[in-house]
Formats: C-alpha cells, structure tokens, sequence
C-alpha cells in the first residue's frame, strides 16, 4: 500500500522551445500510448480515461483530468492529488512551438525533477526528429 503523500510540494513551469515541429505531431507524443512510449515511458495502455505507464517491471495508473485537443492535457497519478500538465502554444514572434510542463515536487528534489524533465524532453526531440 502506498504512503500518504505530504502536502508540501511546489508547483513548477518549464517551457521547451521546438523548431519545425508540427502541432499535431507533438500532441500525439503527449497523448497516444506509441507517442508517450517513444520517450516517456516503455509502453502505454489506455484504460478507459486511465493511462497505464510502464517502466521496467514498474507500473503507474495515471487519469486525465483534463484535455482541450491539440492544446493541452493534464494527468493526475492515482491515489495521488497532484497532476502533470502538457500545454502547447505558438510563440508569435517566431512561429516556433513551445511545449510548457507543469508538475509538482518537494522542494529539495525540485531540481531533479526538473533535470529529470530536461532528460525527457531531449528524447522527445530526438524521436521528433528535431
């Protein structure tokens, strides 16, 4: 059984900056299990409104608790009262698509989490071909 999370952690936004990249070819590697599993986890199973993440032998259910199709979608980890937001914009100025992640985290493994994001997003550009 999983322990109670503490209350404390701290919300934070990370903005990825993607050139020539398509809007809907980002969005189906935030939201399809062959998207999600080419470079946040090692498969995928839709359940329903549940995503099943796997990485190893390691298995977690997560909802969507929100989505606006080709713009944004946020998860919540079950049994678990903080959620993981993907949003996707335009930068006016250049034409350019930004990815921003909104997560949560203690502070003092804030950094990790983030470095951890960093690792992610590099494999996601990779497997964009960017």
């Amino acid at each position: 059984m999983k322990t109670p999370l503490l209350m404390n952690k701290e919300k934070f936004h990370i903005e990825y900056v993607f050139d020539k990249v398509s809007k809907k070819s980002l969005w189906n590697h935030l939201t399809t299990p062959p998207g999600l599993s080419s470079w946040f986890s090692d498969d995928v199973i839709i359940d329903g409104d549940s995503y099943v993440f796997r990485w190893d032998k390691e298995e977690q259910k997560a909802e969507v608790i929100s989505l606006k199709p080709e713009t944004s979608i946020r998860y919540r980890w079950e049994d678990d009262p903080f959620y993981f937001e993907f949003i996707i914009h335009t930068i006016e100025l250049t034409g350019s698509i930004a990815l921003e992640i909104t997560d949560f985290a203690d502070p003092s493994e804030k950094e990790d989490s983030i470095e951890l994001w960093d690792t992610q997003i590099e494999e996601l550009k990779r497997t964009l071909g960017i």
